[in-house]
């Protein structure tokens, strides 16, 4: 895990400078060491400049330092990330007469992308956002992982005049610290985005300007900084693809997938919360571990909020060696202005996972295995329950006007709005009438049960030509993308898709990767895994879902050999006592 950065422009000392403070802004992801590489440059003295700042995981000796040059043929990368199935990659590549220097997954990637070019791509299994210069075509390559786990930043420079083309970075912060940006300006965009949804929604983000590579996206620019090509070499089909997967079969491919996430040459830990998820993940880690395992849970002083206890006795049950951390008042406080300098941008979210993932970094560890991903995958929220029905009764009532039907809605919930204040209840059932005036659309349903505000609210806090730059909180791209992987689904596994998109892809994974990076931990997230996904959308509804809100597949194969009544409880999400 790392923090990356680039300048694709003049080999001058200006752009040095840039790439410097790009690197100095990111020592946060990189605090184990940091190194720079430039090409030579074309005939008017342009080329790439790539920084690299490193946080050792796999391959502590200077052998698995970046940037890493192909010793064949030259192509040189920045990795920030983990490829899980590297072992297996190395074997094939061995198998084809290929050599290595380092024992690390970078010169396996690397190897791999020489050799195969953009075909590799869909050979890689894990979290990664990479930048690969191949000198022969003096050309850069800029990938994302398929689900969107690792970010990647970039700014394009319309001025043709200005010295550079193409910047990039792992980090917003980043780009605003290269001093590349002449005057960076706040989106209208991301206003609309976070009024809706609580954070930036992508391919935007909180700066005009300045855009977020896409899950599984590949970009390629030339020299010049023109982009040549433009793929996305994984995404979430139409439809499920595939025969019906049986339950053995996906215990096999879950137990694969916590396998492979626990390789590392560091210490490393699991975040256990005591919900079904984390406990699936901590079990199914100790299961393939030799020595116990460390787990560790953030406990309050509120016990309302307090899931310590609960932990404790999972932890004991799977046998790990449990640490629990308190977290008082006063170190809230204490830390509350390094915990919001994390965010890099606006979120409602983040806090806890900096809680936590500054108690593991503490403790001595620098990976932590959290689970992160599982409500997504087999519909652990309310809206798998209240969005179908509501979808099935839109579609049912098509024949009444729709000024009828959200009448009849406004009169219906008119009790649960209460004395109708300027601002009223962000509850689903507030949201009724406007659910309804759209109902048969279910993006448009799950879009308006998420907002932070009702629209009418949104354009009176800014404006309508703010509050309507996006479509119901999407930009055109984000919408397209989802529509695309939901077009033939059920509504159960389509709201699945959308889950993995928008709340996890464009909040929860955002937020952990800068609220751990920036205490230099390493998170990693076995159950947002583009092969555990395929697996899992293999499953008929009937047994991936039902009973709805449950996640029964995941409890029967993830918590196998632990007492059910431990997480017969209400589920509770994890949150801080304000």
């Amino acid at each position: 895990m790392c923090g990356i950065a680039g300048v694709l422009g003049e080999l001058s000392d200006r752009n040095r400078a840039a790439l410097g403070r790009m690197s100095a802004a990111m020592v946060h992801r990189g605090p184990d060491a940091d190194g720079t590489w430039e090409s030579p440059p074309d005939a008017r003295g342009w080329g790439a400049m790539l920084a690299h700042r490193r946080l050792s995981i796999l391959d502590l000796s200077p052998a698995g330092a970046q940037p890493m040059t192909d010793p064949v043929g030259g192509d040189v990368i920045v990795f920030n990330g983990e490829i899980y199935g590297y072992l297996e990659l190395r074997e094939r590549l061995a198998a084809e007469g290929q050599r290595f220097g380092s024992s690390g997954d970078t010169a396996v990637m690397l190897r791999a992308l020489a050799t195969h070019g953009r075909d590799a791509l869909r050979w890689l299994r894990g979290m990664f956002a990479f930048a690969l210069w191949a000198p022969a075509r003096r050309e850069l390559l800029l990938a994302r992982d398929p689900l969107g786990i690792k970010p990647l930043y970039l700014a394009r420079n319309p001025d043709p005049r200005a010295g550079w083309s193409l910047a990039f970075a792992s980090e917003v912060r980043a780009l605003l610290a290269s001093g590349l940006l002449p005057s960076p300006r706040l989106d209208p965009r991301a206003v609309a985005s976070v009024l809706w949804n609580g954070f930036v929604v992508g391919p935007g983000t909180a700066v005009a300007g300045v855009g977020l590579l896409g899950p599984g996206q590949a970009l390629t620019f030339d020299g010049k900084g023109a982009a040549v090509a433009d793929e996305t070499f994984w995404s979430i089909p139409g439809a499920p693809r595939g025969e019906p997967l049986d339950e053995a079969e996906l215990a096999r491919v879950l137990e694969d997938d916590i396998r492979l996430h626990l390789a590392s040459d560091v210490p490393l830990a699991v975040f256990l919360s005591g919900g079904v998820d984390s406990s699936a993940v901590a079990n199914l880690a100790q299961r393939a571990a030799r020595t116990p395992i460390h787990t560790f849970t953030l406990a309050f002083e509120e016990q309302e909020l307090n899931e310590g206890p609960v932990a404790r006795r999972i932890a004991a049950a799977i046998g790990t060696d449990h640490r629990e951390v308190l977290l008082t008042q006063g170190h809230f406080v204490e830390n509350l202005e390094a915990a919001l300098d994390s965010l890099d941008q606006p979120t409602f979210d983040g806090l806890n996972s900096y809680y936590m993932s500054k108690a593991i970094r503490d403790a001595g560890f620098t990976v932590a295995l959290a689970g992160t991903g599982g409500d997504e995958l087999f519909g652990g929220y309310t809206s798998f329950r209240d969005l179908p029905l509501l979808n099935r009764f839109a579609r049912a009532a098509r024949w009444l006007p729709r000024d009828v039907l959200v009448g009849a809605a406004r009169l219906g919930t008119a009790g649960v709005r209460g004395s109708g204040g300027p601002i009223p209840p962000q509850t689903r059932w507030a949201k009724l009438p406007d659910m309804l005036r759209r109902g048969d659309d279910l993006l448009h349903l799950y879009q308006l049960a998420y907002a932070l505000f009702l629209p009418g609210f949104q354009r009176e806090l800014a404006g309508a030509g703010v509050a309507e730059a996006l479509s119901d909180g999407l930009t055109a791209e984000m919408e397209a993308r989802i529509r695309a992987e939901t077009r033939a689904r059920t509504p159960l596994s389509a709201l699945s898709a959308m889950e993995q998109r928008l709340f996890l892809g464009e909040r929860l994974l955002r937020d952990n990767d800068v609220a751990s990076m920036a205490v230099s931990l390493e998170q990693r997230v076995p159950l947002v895994d583009q092969r555990l996904f395929e697996a899992v959308d293999r499953l008929p509804d009937d047994r991936r879902y039902a009973p709805v809100g449950k996640k029964a597949i995941l409890r029967r194969v993830g918590l196998r050999g632990l007492d059910p009544a431990l997480f017969d409880r209400p589920k509770s999400g994890f949150g801080l006592p304000f």
